[in-house]
């Protein structure tokens, strides 16, 4: 099987690169179209979608992965769902035979929220962390963490001693991808993810 990831920016595939070959099987291929952002991303995917349909073979397999960055989860994957039926490419989501070739994912609210799902890789990617954060109340749900992820991020990282002229996502995506034990990851939407990859 092949899976192709379209996503929204180079972090994302950075910690994909890492992190993939914990969640797929051996046998399976992918690559990586990303966007120049969330905006990008959403104005073509239509069309993309579109031309996968004339050639896609049944191994094939897309993969859609977005921040929601505080938009409404529900009309976001909407827009999503919309695009891939228009292009008359089945999801995971409204498949009616259970074999589907688009899944949309969501990172909520964006990717760093997947970094605190896991403490102890990030307290193992960057020393100096502490692997208690999880346990306080800011942090206890990775989905839910106040004031925009990637800036809480930023602010745990340079109160530990790392980048005070502000956050490397490509770097950091790698880093966390080095450590990242799937398993243990307490984000909600990272699991969606991960039960969705399994689904395919």
């Amino acid at each position: 099987m092949h899976i192709e990831f379209i996503l929204e920016e180079p972090s994302a595939e950075a910690f994909l690169q890492g992190t993939l070959q914990k969640l797929l099987p051996a046998n399976t291929s992918w690559s990586f179209i990303v966007f120049q952002g969330k905006h990008d991303l959403l104005a073509n995917l239509k069309p993309r979608l579109k031309a996968y349909r004339n050639w896609i073979p049944e191994d094939y397999k897309i993969v859609v992965l977005i921040d929601e960055d505080r938009e409404d989860c529900r009309k976001l994957k909407s827009k999503l769902e919309t695009a891939a039926s228009s292009a008359g490419l089945a999801t995971k989501t409204n498949s009616k035979r259970g074999t589907f070739a688009v899944l949309n994912r969501i990172a909520i609210e964006e990717l760093e929220a997947w970094y605190f799902g896991d403490v102890a890789a990030l307290a193992q990617a960057f020393p100096g962390v502490s692997p208690t954060l999880g346990a306080r109340a800011p942090y206890r749900n990775p989905d839910a963490v106040a004031g925009g992820t990637w800036e809480a991020l930023q602010r745990v990282l340079q109160k530990a001693g790392y980048f005070g002229a502000g956050l490397p996502k490509i770097e950091v995506a790698r880093e966390m991808a080095k450590h990242m034990d799937p398993a243990r990851n307490t984000s909600p939407s990272f699991g969606h993810f991960v039960k969705g990859l399994a689904a395919l």
